[in-house]
């Protein structure tokens, strides 16, 4: 037996709607509705190949005191083409974010609950 795939990965939101506001509205995820009905609030999101599932629930893990930068605390990782379209949509905003440390062609930001997400120009 062999592991083929990451299928998707699920994340905590405090409020869905909210939460595609910034999946949707930002990352321009679109919802998979081809995934199962659960019975509390989410969203299934098309990640490439992978999903994102948001899911509606307390959260038992801290939102305060994470480290500043995205790229020393657990973190989701995108890659995307055009990073300037990103970070021109983070500035319009007024969202907090952080270039990559590395020097790479990549930034750092927040979901509205604090889950980090890391774009990386290829």
């Amino acid at each position: 037996m062999a592991m083929i795939k990451l299928d998707h990965i699920s994340l905590i939101v405090a409020d869905t709607q909210i939460a595609l506001g910034f999946y949707q509205g930002f990352l321009e995820l679109e919802i998979d509705l081809q995934r199962p009905d659960l019975p509390f609030p989410g969203a299934w999101l098309k990640a490439g190949e992978q999903a994102i599932h948001l899911l509606e629930l307390p959260n038992p893990d801290p939102t305060t005191n994470r480290p500043a930068h995205g790229g020393r605390d657990r973190h989701l990782a995108f890659r995307v083409s055009d990073l300037n379209h990103y970070q021109q949509y983070l500035v319009e905003h007024r969202m907090d974010y952080s270039l990559s440390m590395s020097g790479r062609r990549a930034l750092f930001c927040r979901d509205p609950d604090g889950n980090a997400c890391e774009l990386i120009e290829v």
